[in-house]
């Protein structure tokens, strides 16, 4: 066996706007192995990485991908450069495996975790997600994705000045680190955990260089807000997409150290308007597709095309990450 065969799968509730969303590719080869994944990937990368600029997620069924050692080997396949978890400002709390692969979102199986495009709360970004679900959940935990650009579409025909706003004026983000890791909280990573820094001092030097503003709380945590970020991107192709993490922040950083009325504002410092938050969370609800997860499936996402997000689950989930520079 040289290779394997793949078919192109059709899915309940697959979306169609220029092409379907998610693409599905299933595995067709039996007694395949890993090697032979390998090659497939090199042979077929390039395609795959156009499918998923024109698509915005791409579903790999039926592979042979058995274990993260295997999901770290199937992601080097495509020879992309690695966007490591360390490096990032994300407030996520999550445990590597590998160096490249971490598990997804540790916050409690109850809780949502709402659309979003992977760290566009911060200026350090991933262009790219592979996800690879080790065990799926005996009830609930999809993975609901969807599309931006059909999202800003349809929000701007009806709130024309919010969106506007969002692009001219940008978005800033305010939250609360605690002082150690807090694994009840969907933004529970510490300050020193999401700097990379170990004092007081190497986090007020690394928020100046960001342009972030700060406040050191009583309980030894602390407050940040960032600089204006954008809020609408433009990418290559032309495509309109509301790029942001405004939907996450506004339903869900709540905890006990954060308020998600006080989470967001425009760059400016201005108010959000609440009308046009609501329709946004309206409108993402009504577009997005929960990826059904089965054990074994990888899963790959434009981080600049499609939000994803994590519906509550009951029972063992575990869903792994790694991601794209």
């Amino acid at each position: 066996m040289s290779s394997i065969e793949t078919t192109e799968l059709t899915v309940d509730h697959q979306q169609n706007y220029d092409g379907v969303f998610p693409q599905v590719i299933a595995c067709d080869t039996d007694g395949a192995d890993l090697s032979h994944v390998q090659e497939w990937i090199a042979a077929n990368k390039a395609k795959v990485l156009n499918d998923l600029s024109k698509h915005g997620a791409i579903l790999f069924r039926g592979f042979p991908v058995l274990s993260d050692l295997d999901f770290d080997s199937f992601v080097q396949a495509f020879g992309l450069d690695g966007f490591t978890y360390q490096e990032s400002l994300s407030n996520a709390v999550r445990k590597n495996r590998t160096e490249k692969v971490f598990t997804a979102n540790e916050a409690p199986p109850a809780v949502s975790i709402f659309l979003h495009h992977e760290m566009a709360q911060t200026p350090l970004y991933p262009s790219k997600l592979f996800f690879y679900c080790e065990k799926a959940a005996e009830e609930g935990g999809a993975t609901p994705i969807c599309r931006s650009d059909i999202l800003l579409k349809e929000l701007e025909a009806r709130a024309p000045q919010f969106v506007a706003d969002c692009e001219n004026k940008g978005v800033r983000y305010s939250n609360n680190m605690p002082a150690v890791d807090d694994a009840e909280s969907g933004q529970g990573r510490s300050w020193k955990s999401t700097l990379s820094v170990d004092s007081k001092e190497e986090a007020e030097n690394k928020l100046e260089k960001l342009g972030y503003r700060w406040q050191w709380q009583d309980d030894g945590g602390l407050r940040v807000t960032t600089a204006a970020l954008p809020a609408v991107r433009t990418l290559k192709d032309g495509r309109r997409v509301f790029f942001n993490q405004l939907i996450a922040a506004y339903r869900g950083w709540k905890d006990s150290r954060n308020d998600a009325d006080k989470s967001i504002c425009f760059g400016d410092d201005s108010e959000m308007d609440a009308e046009a938050m609501a329709l946004a969370i309206q409108l993402g609800d009504e577009l997005s597709f929960d990826i059904p997860w089965q054990t074994g499936d990888v899963a790959l996402v434009d981080n600049f095309l499609a939000m994803h997000g994590r519906r509550p689950f009951s029972g063992e989930r575990r869903v792994l990450a790694s991601l794209v520079s």
